[in-house]
């Protein structure tokens, strides 16, 4: 598993956590499903560009907040 997967995984958790979201209600305003948003935060999953957007967007940051 790549490191990046790891940290962008928890920046996004804590991103989400601090705007008092659940992974179901950030899933639902990015349009992408629960199971994805917790395998993301886990660094299980790669994080293509359009979802790193969507998510962004619902999280009303923009995506070069994620990578910092």
């Amino acid at each position: 598993m790549a490191e990046i997967n790891k940290t962008v995984g928890k920046r996004i958790r804590l991103l989400r956590e601090k705007k008092n979201l659940t992974q179901e209600d950030l899933a639902f305003e990015a349009g992408v499903h629960r199971a994805y948003i917790g395998q993301i935060e886990r660094g299980e999953k790669n994080l293509g560009l359009v979802n790193l957007q969507k998510i962004a967007k619902a999280l009303k940051i923009s995506p070069s907040k994620l990578l910092d």
